[in-house]
């Protein structure tokens, strides 16, 4: 019985101290353009009709997203991740109470990880004419 107790607190200890658990496994990422209004997709077939947006990223995933808005240029923005304060504690946790598995659980799943940027802002840049095209149209209008 006393063996069954203290396998069970060493497993809950090392499950508290996993950052897969702590954290999540997953990130909600926001999406901003100005104006705002700009359909977004990601190299990882993930979509918002319209900005601003929010998504529900898994921590480990890195990925481009571009925004696209008629009138306006399309801008594409790398989402990367790097391991970060309370990622760290997380992941630090499982030397003392996780070990190995939990070290595992957490590289695996990118529990550690955030993604930046975060929020994903962007402003949306218009279609022109190039200057010597604008010039060019100017001039061919018949004076009246």
């Amino acid at each position: 019985m006393l063996k069954q107790a203290l396998a069970t607190a060493l497993v809950a200890a090392s499950v508290a101290a996993c950052g897969s658990v702590t954290r999540g496994t997953t990130e909600l990422i926001a999406f901003t353009s100005e104006p705002p209004g700009a359909a977004i997709a990601t190299t990882t077939n993930r979509f918002c009709p319209a900005t601003p947006c929010s998504l529900d990223v898994p921590r480990s995933e890195e990925f481009d997203v571009t925004f696209t808005k008629p009138g306006f240029q399309p801008q594409t923005v790398p989402v990367r991740t790097k391991v970060v304060g309370t990622g760290a504690a997380g992941f630090a946790g499982n030397v003392l109470a996780g070990g190995v598995i939990g070290m595992g659980v957490d590289a695996y799943t990118g529990a550690a990880m955030d993604h930046t940027p975060n929020p994903v802002a962007v402003i949306l840049v218009p279609d022109a004419l190039p200057s010597a095209e604008r010039t060019r149209r100017r001039r061919s209008k018949p004076q009246v």
